[in-house]
């Protein structure tokens, strides 16, 4: 067999078996692809059982000396222990190169995080009296009255939000469900919009119960999120470079700022460990800093 006959077996493996995301698994592949090329070089050819721990570490070595983030490092080694595996659970090989192999240390960078005053700036860029802007409103209020991911918004359905009692149910990674509470600045945008926007389209077939549309009546694409929120971003010169998980962060920091219990925001999050919500006490530190400077007699 081929490496892409061995490749398309993990694929399937990842999507079917681990309930990874469709984005997770391409990246995963498209590592793998790249470490092929690196064997054929080496000259490894097919033969899966020739690869050594030294080729990968080997392999490794040169994804650092290229500049490649230790994040984007970590991810191409945890592909391949993973896609060995995968071997080693199928009799493909008979053991696992990879597994001694020491993850890249991965520094902890505090992500990017917006102020309140900053998010009513970006809301009230939205001009209203363009045929999308109160789309746009409530793409902006349940980001940030949530904190769900972008792969999760656009995947939202009207059957998925129930806004009597002000909660929408969330399929996560490895298609986990949970049940999100909803602000009443987001539940009167979704409203807003349904009654305003959504009601008017001419919605394709296949889109009848998504919540969030495009003029086409199809569902909306990450990319086109990205877009609308780099395009606010610069309309008010905010002066960061943001994304829509930056309303995830913000979201999450805010609710610390506020008193919230950590393992609430986990569970609103869909976070599988609290290790990595607890990046957001972190950032919190700067704000109880800045509250010690502000109000201790002795400061």
């Amino acid at each position: 067999m081929m490496w892409k006959d061995y490749i398309d077996g993990y694929k399937s493996y990842l999507k079917i078996e681990k309930s990874l995301t469709e984005n997770t698994v391409e990246a995963y592949v498209k590592d793998l692809i790249k470490f092929e090329s690196y064997c054929e070089k080496k000259k490894i050819g097919n033969a899966l059982a020739n690869v050594s721990q030294n080729i990968i570490r080997e392999y490794i070595d040169e994804l650092n000396e290229s500049n490649m983030s230790a994040s984007s490092q970590a991810r191409a080694l945890s592909g391949i222990k993973s896609f060995f595996k995968y071997l080693l659970i199928n009799d493909i090989v008979d053991r696992n190169p990879a597994s001694l192999i020491e993850t890249p240390k991965i520094g902890r960078k505090l992500p990017v995080i917006l102020s309140p005053e900053e998010v009513d700036n970006l809301i009230k860029a939205i001009d209203t009296d363009s045929e999308t802007g109160y789309r746009n409103i409530a793409i902006l209020e349940v980001l940030y009255g949530s904190g769900i991911r972008v792969s999760e918004l656009v995947n939202l359905r009207l059957t998925d939000i129930n806004l009597e009692d002000n909660f929408i149910k969330v399929k996560g990674k490895g298609n986990k469900e949970r049940l999100v509470p909803l602000g009443n600045s987001a539940k009167n945008a979704v409203n807003t919009y349904l009654q305003n926007y959504r009601g008017s389209l001419k919605i394709h077939k296949d889109s009848e119960n998504v919540l969030f549309l495009n003029r086409r009546g199809r569902q909306m694409t990450r990319v086109m999120i990205f877009t609308i929120i780099k395009d606010l971003a610069i309309k008010i010169s905010l002066g960061k470079t943001i994304s829509p998980h930056t309303f995830r962060h913000s979201f999450a920091t805010h609710l610390i700022e506020g008193g919230a219990d950590l393992r609430a925001i986990q569970d609103m999050l869909g976070h599988e460990s609290i290790t990595t919500t607890e990046v957001y006490t972190h950032l919190d530190k700067e704000f109880l800093k800045d509250t010690i400077i502000r109000f201790h007699p002795r400061s």
